[in-house]
């Protein structure tokens, strides 16, 4: 890849950044404003989509298997399973603690004493997430 791509990577990333919330530091509190970060934020994301894919196809393979000869698709599929493995357990953790939480302070409203059951259920739903993590560590150890 070079010079030239990797830094239209990179301001595409700090434009899509810095381009929407400039209108909030301008104090633009407008429809107006959302529809532009959005749109900002969609050309720069597909932008750089656009990019690596045409990057993808673009390198020589031969140059990349001689960079990395003795990584092979066990390998690669390794890190994507660590990967999923940490995301999704933590997407199904917020969601498991997005309904404990609220639930556990309908219940201490109601009733101060059940402050101690109900940060239990909101701990074991968090446990969720660590469980994923020492998954992941698991299979970044059979890798390496």
């Amino acid at each position: 890849m070079t010079l030239a791509i990797k830094l239209a990577i990179i301001a595409a990333l700090i434009l899509s950044i810095f381009i929407p919330f400039g209108y909030f530091l301008h104090g633009e509190r407008t429809k107006k404003r959302y529809k532009r970060s959005i749109a900002f934020n969609a050309f720069f994301f597909f932008g750089i989509i656009v990019i690596a894919g045409v990057m993808m196809f673009v390198t020589n393979p031969v140059q990349a298997a001689q960079a990395g000869s003795d990584a092979g698709m066990a390998t690669g599929l390794g890190y994507l399973a660590a990967a999923l493995s940490t995301g999704l357990s933590c997407v199904g953790g917020g969601i498991a603690v997005a309904s404990a939480a609220s639930a556990a302070l309908g219940a201490i409203s109601e009733d101060p004493s059940a402050l101690g059951k109900s940060l239990i259920f909101v701990g074991l739903a968090e446990g969720v997430c660590l469980y994923g993590l020492i998954i992941s560590f698991m299979i970044i150890g059979k890798l390496g």
